[in-house]
């Protein structure tokens, strides 16, 4: 099959967790987790809920690693704690969890972001992968950064995502 066949044959509807990972943000001033709840809302996938947890390895491998668990999700995307300041751990307890990475999703992310702030761009921790037969992508913060990387690259592919990752 090509992968436009693969499209095709591929769930319209993504069932979505969202984590943000914040020391700062609350789920009133979290834009970015709302940005990407609206988006995902907006192209008719389901968010199976929401979290802020705090930019600690530990809990941020819990806060995955329950979603993992829970058979009602397909895909887990957090928002935050990708930069290189002593603070951001989210690369290193995400691609622990991983099974398989999607170089390519950083890559085109930071290709991407290039494009739109420069050079800053390879600042950018973006991973995504699969971890016991679900998505997980972990993005950048910002909002400007949540918006690229869902219109650009997840939405787009997020239904062929599922179907590849359950196969």
């Amino acid at each position: 099959m090509s992968h436009i066949e693969h499209k095709q044959a591929s769930p319209a509807v993504a069932h979505c967790y969202i984590l943000t990972i914040s020391d700062t943000r609350t789920l009133a001033t979290d834009s970015s987790g709302q940005a990407i709840c609206d988006l995902l809302w907006a192209e008719g996938h389901q968010v199976t809920g929401r979290k802020i947890v705090p930019d600690e390895p530990d809990q941020v491998r819990e806060a995955v690693a329950a979603q993992l668990a829970n058979p009602d999700v397909q895909v887990v995307i957090t928002a935050g704690g990708t930069g290189i300041t002593s603070r951001d751990t989210t690369y290193e307890a995400i691609s622990a969890l991983l099974d398989k990475k999607l170089d390519g999703f950083g890559e085109l992310f930071r290709m991407l972001s290039y494009q739109e702030i420069g050079s800053a761009a390879m600042l950018s921790r973006a991973i995504g992968g699969l971890a016991k037969g679900k998505i997980v992508l972990s993005l950048p913060g910002s909002q400007g950064a949540v918006q690229l990387a869902m219109t650009k690259l997840i939405l787009p592919e997020l239904g062929h995502l599922v179907r590849e990752a359950s196969r």
